[in-house]
Order: structure tokens, then C-alpha cells, then sequence
């Protein structure tokens, strides 16, 4: 030994990174009791969250191989890993880790406790070169990143019950390592200076026992002993002190693995799942199955209902700790696009708890924040429409399944609706969070909502607030496609008049004049600017997938000819798109990391996006469901972004592989899980059908304009009503004659959304004719000192 016990050298370490987002499994006990959850890739496992879903505390834990003289192997880079699933339905995983000349294995199963905060992973050793019987060495290397965080750790020799253990602290988070049987030594060190892969990989032996590493960026190894046998329990322990994670680890340890391994996969299995959709699937159900199991994985134990995005940092090792969030944190778009393909599987309970989150963590005036942490905490602080709308789809699809039980969503719904009739139309940001304007999927979640909304406000005999609600989804459905559809489109020739991925608009200070035929669009992540009109996405397929309009409409069909000529990309698993054109979001064309500009790829989301569109408009979804199926990876993680250039070896990229954006994606899981229950109704399970009744079915004309605060438009055309809605008692003091005489008009107050609005009769004004009108606000009895003007059009 040429260093002896004591404090490590190397203080504090390099800067810490986070590891690969491409998972190849997720897992936790299906217990709330077991506040722990774990990734895996490359054959190791990465981070390990405790106490919530949201707070990762480890990098990675992986073995070191040595013959003491000739190797030392890493497992995660020199061994061939297969990965499989020994039950049905099940996050357990079996981990086959090989030597590339075949002289040995690792043989893991991994899965966390069934009722406490610990991770067990057993683990067998098969020797198949007799040279290396009795040679052999192996280490357990593992890297904590304590509360999301890899600066500020300190680790230490921790004995407990005459046990040699590991321990790692920061502040009130302490993690306890160990193996059954003990380790035969120990060390912790500051990564990149004195840990144990510095110590191994120097001359292939441990040479390296110290004791303790303060405040830094830490790694603490044992090595196994294999004196008592070839097969042992690793295990990590979490709690508030060392005593109480040493405890935890001790009881894990003391009951047999098989024993653990029995409860964690009854506990799994023990739920089912009333609709079985094997029949619509193309691999026997494998995916849907672990999908259905990816799902509520994400959803945390401490705060039932929130779900996170994905137990992934996108380009993970590329990142630092300033990228607190990853995708372990709460989307609501996303949240909703989970449970409600957990309801298309029968779990009503995991979906009413997703809704009754929502209704915790929405503000007062309805507004929900772009994305959480699971306390609720804003973590980015966009405000994005459709976020705020698709809680009230949810509660709808609850009510029709009759699962809301004794759970009453009129002050979620009426929160919501009100704050899109006020703020709406032009959103802040669309769906991909980098763009304000006219969207065609945030207008058809506005649209939806109302109409839900409505559908409430019926069933509670309040007509007067269901005929406002349809009023606004009247006349946002009128106007669509004057704010969202070019006639003068460039990218397809023959094909001038389709959508446009965003209209750009200013919020809360539009005129509704934007132009998709003249704007400009400023494009995210080094997009450059562009034409909007020449800006595409397939974000005008939500119109159909939730009755908004006709797969068969006209401009829909064209739309679609103009994204397949522009996005689509034939893989070889089968085809998928890009988000947009010009997209900046994804890996480079060099195969290196997103840093901030980069190529957006294809999203296996939109090849289910346009199952649900194919399926729409009578055709056969398989294809898709088939494609998606085989974008998922060996553990079945499904991906955010798949590569779709040439292969780039020494990049990893492939073809049809993921990328290093998130994965699993539970979006991804839930869209699949939705397209085969639509393949298995043979409609979309998304679709609102009070909204195709009013607007496919026997669509509805509308016979108003509106004027709010936040969309001040100039216009009235011919034959129409003005509408103005406002957030607070007023009266409106209007003229159509240039002040020569003037009326006074008392708003009307609906009550159940706490706003009101006033309707002026000027269905005849003619052309160039002018109203003016101003406001008198009645509660702090003062004019609004401004005038405003809308003036008459005729075509």
C-alpha cells in the first residue's frame, strides 16, 4: 500500500458532470414506502433519486475489473452489455455485462427495496477463462451527487453493527454504501484526483485506503469480497443521518435478495390493468407493457400525482449543476399526456390524482406554471396556454369514465377558462416553449377546453356561463385559420395554402392583425429568422386529433402534404418527423452535444401524432404503432429524439438510434399507449366529442368578434357582434359617431368565472364606420383615461 489511511488528496475535484440521458431501464418499488428511484445505462446503473422523483443523489455506480496485473476494465466502457426483462410487467432488470474476449460476466438484477429508501443490486460473477480464477478483483465505484448536486459532498469510512460501510453527506441528505458480504477495503476520494479509478487504473491495484473527502466533488469504492463466493448485494441507503441510512441498509441486507426480489415484482404485478390492448400491439405487447410501467414510475411518493417529464438530464454529461431541473421536473402538458394514456389503460385513480395536483398548484387566476418541481415550486416561469387549458381535457375524460368520484374540478375549470378568455388568444410560448404567437395546437387546446368547460357549466344548470364559454370557442374557431394558415406558402409547390407552425404576436398586447402570410419568425436555439409562412410543424394535427376540424378539411390535407415533403424522415424502423424546419433543438450534424444551438431530429412522439391523424381520417394506425415500437431501445425506453443522418461510429450516432435528448421520454410512453387504445376503439382516444359534434359534426357559426384587454383588435366585420370582455365591474361608455352622442352599456357579470363583458349593437355598421368606446370601472369609481377604437369592415 503506497498510501495509507486519511484524508484524500485532490480537493475538491474536477467539475462535476452528470452522466448519459439515454436510459436503457427506469425502476422503483411499487410501494410509496420506497422513496427511491433508479436509472440505467450503458449496463451500470446512474442516478438514484431520493426522497422525491425530482432530486437525483448519484451519478453513477459501476464495477471496476482488475487481474491485479494486466486490465483494468470499467464496466460501463469495456464491457458488451445485454440488457432483459425476467418478468412480465415488471421494472426488474437483468444486466449481462461481458468480457469482449469472453473470459468472464456480470450477471445483475437491480431493484429497489419494496418498502424503504435502499437500492439492492445482486450481482454474479462468471469466470469462464480458468486463469482468472482466484486473479480476479472487483470494486464497486460509485459517484454521489447529494441533492442534485455534485459540489459540497464529503464522504467517509462509516462502521455500523461492526459492519464496514461507506458513507456520503450533504447537508441534510446522508447515503450509506455497502455489500453483503462486507468489503474487504475501502477508499473515498475527489474525483479525478484520488479516487478509486485514478487508484486502479494506475498499475491495476487498489493502493489507495482513505478514510475521508470533504466538500467536493466525491467517489467512494470498496472491493468486493469473493473469498465467501462469486455472487453478493451491493446496496445504497438514504436518510437523514448516516445512523438512520446505515439502519435502513442493515435491514435490507438482512433479508435474503430472492425474498426482496419476490416482493418487488408481486407489488408490480399485483394492479393489472383492465383494458388489455395485445391484440392492437405489433411485438406481443412488450412495449405496452413497459410502458405501462414507465409511466407511474415517474410519479412521486411524497406528492402523489405529480409526474415527472422524463428521470433524465438531456446531454447529461455535457451538463453541470446549474442545470438543476433536467427533465425530472413537472410539465403539465406532459403530466396530462400521462395520465391520460394511464386512463386509456384503466387506471382512473393515477389520473384523478394527476388532476387533483393540478387543481393544488394552480394559481388563483388559473394560470399553471410552465414546469415544478413536485412541491409545485416554478422552476422556468413561461406562461404557455395550453398548459393551462389541458387540465380542464383531463377533467373532462375523467368525468366521462366516471372516475371523478367525490372530487368536484369547477373551481380548477372555472379558474382556467377564465384566465383564456382574458389572456388568449397569442400564447407565450407553444408547446415547444420558444415561441409567442397564433398556434394552431395551443388554439385547439383553448378551443377544447371551453368546450368542456361549457359541458360543466351545463351539467350545473348554469347556462349563462356555458353560452359565454362557447361564444369564445365560437370565435376562436372562426378565426383560426385567418391567424394560423398562409396562402402564399413556398415549401411545396402546388400546395400555397397550409399551416404555419406559429404565427408570431406580441401576448397581452395584440391587435389579432398578424399576418401568417407577411411575418417574420425569430427561430429558437440558432434557428435564424425566417418567413412564418415557410415555417412548418405538424402542430395543426391536435385540430383534428381533438375535433377541432376534419382530417378530410381541405387545408389539413395540404398541411400534411407540405410537413411529409419537409419534416418526414424514413428511418428503418419507419417514418418519423421533425418538430419544425429549421429547428435548432438536438445533436449536431457532427454528432456532438446541444449547447445551445444544434439540429433538431426526429421525435418519435409525432410518428404516434400522425397515427392518431391516419387512423382520423379511416386509415390503418399499425404502421405506426409498429414504428414506434421498434424506436424503442433493448430496456424499451423510448426516446425524445431519434438520429436521422448517416451514421456516425465514432460518435455513437446510428440511424433510427437515439440521440443524447431524453429517454425515456414519458410522453413518448403515453402517446404509444394512446394510439393503441384508439387503434383498439377505432377513434381517437384524445377527441372531445362535444367539440367534433360543434365544429365537424354540424359545425357552428359564429356571430361575434372579441375585444379584450389583451387582444385589442381593430376590426369588426360585417354583421358581427363586438364582445368586449374585461376582468372587473365596469361600465362602457361607447359612441358611433365620433362622441356626438353616446351610450352607456352596464357589463354583465358571469359570476361562476369572475369576469364580464358587454355585447354593442353594431351588427350593421358600415364600412370605415368607427365605435369608439372607454370604461368607467365601477369598484375604484375611475375612468380608464383611454379611448379605444374598432372600426367596421365589410370583407
Amino acid at each position: 500500500m503506497l498510501n495509507s489511511n486519511g484524508n484524500a488528496p485532490g480537493a475538491p475535484g474536477i467539475a462535476p458532470r452528470w452522466t448519459s440521458s439515454a436510459k436503457d431501464g427506469i425502476g422503483t418499488a411499487y410501494h410509496t414506502s420506497s422513496r427511491v428511484w433508479f436509472t440505467l445505462s450503458h449496463g451500470i446503473v446512474n442516478e438514484v433519486y431520493y426522497p422525491y422523483v425530482d432530486t437525483p443523489n448519484t451519478r453513477d455506480l459501476q464495477f471496476l475489473i482488475t487481474d491485479g496485473e494486466t486490465f483494468c476494465h470499467e464496466e460501463r466502457r469495456d464491457l458488451e452489455h445485454l440488457i432483459e426483462y425476467p418478468e412480465h410487467g415488471v421494472l426488474l432488470y437483468r444486466l449481462t455485462n461481458s468480457d469482449r474476449n469472453g473470459r468472464y460476466r456480470l450477471i445483475k438484477e437491480v431493484i429497489g427495496e419494496p418498502h424503504s429508501p435502499v437500492l439492492l443490486m445482486n450481482t454474479r460473477l462468471e469466470i469462464m477463462d480458468p486463469k482468472l480464477h482466484g486473479k480476479l478483483r472487483l470494486y464497486a465505484l460509485l459517484a454521489p451527487h447529494l441533492k442534485g448536486s455534485g459540489q459540497n459532498n464529503s464522504a467517509y469510512w462509516h462502521d455500523s453493527g461492526g459492519r464496514k460501510l461507506l458513507a456520503a453527506a450533504r447537508e441534510d441528505v446522508h447515503l450509506v454504501f455497502g455489500c453483503q458480504p462486507d468489503f474487504t477495503r475501502r477508499s473515498v476520494g475527489y474525483a479525478g484526483h484520488s479516487d478509486g479509478w485514478q487508484d486502479l487504473t494506475q498499475n491495476f491495484k487498489m493502493d489507495w485506503e482513505y478514510e475521508k473527502a470533504e466538500n467536493g466533488n466525491i467517489a467512494v469504492m470498496g472491493e468486493i469480497d469473493l473469498s465467501k463466493g462469486l455472487e453478493f448485494v451491493v446496496a445504497i441507503a438514504f436518510g437523514r443521518s448516516d445512523q438512520s441510512a446505515s439502519t435502513e441498509l442493515l435491514q435490507a441486507l438482512a433479508i435474503p435478495f430472492r425474498e426482496q426480489r419476490d416482493k418487488y415484482v408481486s407489488q408490480w404485478q399485483r394492479p393489472g390493468y383492465e383494458n388489455d390492448m395485445r391484440a392492437q400491439t405489433k411485438d406481443g405487447g412488450h412495449l405496452m407493457r413497459v410502458s405501462q410501467c414507465v409511466l407511474p414510475a415517474h410519479e412521486d411518493k411524497a406528492f402523489p400525482g405529480a409526474f415527472v417529464a422524463s428521470l433524465s438530464i438531456p446531454w447529461g454529461e455535457t451538463k453541470d449543476d446549474r442545470d438543476q431541473g433536467g427533465y425530472h421536473l413537472v410539465w403539465t402538458r406532459d403530466m396530462v399526456q400521462s395520465a391520460t394514456a394511464l386512463l386509456a389503460c384503466g387506471r382512473t385513480e393515477s389520473a384523478l390524482r394527476a388532476l387533483i395536483w393540478l387543481s393544488c398548484i394552480q394559481a388563483a387566476d388559473g394560470c399553471e406554471p410552465q414546469n415544478s418541481f413536485i412541491t409545485g415550486k416554478p422552476y422556468w416561469t413561461g406562461i404557455q396556454l395550453d398548459e393551462v387549458a389541458v387540465p380542464i381535457l383531463l377533467a373532462w375524460r375523467l368525468h366521462r369514465a366516471g372516475a371523478l368520484k367525490q372530487f368536484d374540478p369547477w373551481t380548477l375549470i372555472t379558474r382556467a377558462a377564465a384566465y383564456l378568455v382574458l389572456n388568449g388568444p397569442v400564447t407565450a410560448q407553444e408547446r415547444w416553449e420558444e415561441n409567442a404567437g397564433y398556434s394552431p395546437s395551443t388554439l385547439a387546446a383553448i378551443i377544447a377546453a371551453l368546450v368542456c368547460a361549457a359541458e360543466f357549466a351545463l351539467n350545473r344548470k348554469e347556462q349563462i356561463t356555458a353560452y359565454f364559454l362557447l361564444v369564445n370557442a365560437d370565435w376562436l374557431s372562426s378565426r383560426l385559420e385567418a391567424w394560423t394558415v398562409t396562402t402564399c406558402g413556398e415549401l411545396l409547390p402546388g400546395r400555397p395554402k397550409h399551416y404555419v407552425r406559429i404565427t408570431p404576436a406580441i401576448p397581452q398586447n395584440s391587435d389579432g392583425t398578424a399576418d401568417p402570410n407577411t411575418a417574420f419568425i425569430q427561430i429558437a436555439n440558432g434557428g435564424g429568422q425566417h418567413a412564418a409562412r415557410n415555417i412548418v410543424g405538424g402542430d395543426f394535427l391536435q385540430l383534428v386529433r381533438l375535433g377541432v376540424r376534419a382530417a378530410n378539411d381541405p387545408i389539413i390535407v395540404d398541411s400534411v402534404a407540405v410537413i411529409d415533403h419537409v419534416l418526414k424522415h424514413d428511418l428503418p424502423q419507419g417514418p418519423c418527423w421533425r418538430r419544425y424546419n429549421h429547428d435548432g433543438y438536438g445533436q449536431k450534424d457532427d454528432g456532438s452535444a446541444f449547447n445551445g444551438t444544434g439540429v433538431g431530429r426526429s421525435w418519435p412522439i409525432l410518428s404516434g401524432e400522425r397515427g392518431h391523424y391516419e387512423l382520423t381520417a379511416g386509415r390503418d394506425p399499425a404502421p405506426f404503432i409498429k414504428a414506434m415500437e421498434k424506436f424503442a431501445n433493448a430496456g424499451g425506453m423510448l426516446p425524445e429524439q431519434l438520429w436521422d443522418a448517416n451514421d456516425l461510429p465514432e460518435r455513437h450516432m446510428k440511424m433510427g438510434g437515439p440521440t443524447g435528448s431524453a429517454m425515456p421520454l414519458c410522453w413518448a410512453h403515453a402517446e404509444y399507449i394512446s394510439l393503441v387504445r384508439s387503434a383498439r376503439d377505432g377513434v381517437c382516444f384524445d377527441r372531445i366529442e362535444p367539440v367534433f359534434q360543434r365544429f365537424v359534426a354540424r359545425p357552428v357559426k359564429s356571430r361575434h368578434e372579441i375585444w379584450s384587454f389583451s387582444h385589442q383588435i381593430h376590426e369588426l366585420p360585417h354583421g358581427k357582434i363586438l364582445r368586449l370582455i374585461v376582468a372587473a365591474e365596469a361600465a362602457i361608455i361607447w359612441s358611433l359617431d365620433g362622441w356626438a352622442t353616446t351610450n352607456q352599456t352596464d357589463a354583465t357579470h358571469v359570476s361562476a368565472l369572475n369576469v364580464w363583458f358587454v355585447d354593442l349593437s353594431a351588427e350593421n355598421l358600415p364600412d370605415s364606420a368607427v365605435i369608439e368606446f372607454t370604461f368607467f370601472w365601477k369598484e375604484n369609481q375611475r375612468w380608464e383615461g383611454k379611448n379605444f377604437i374598432v372600426r367596421g369592415r365589410t370583407s
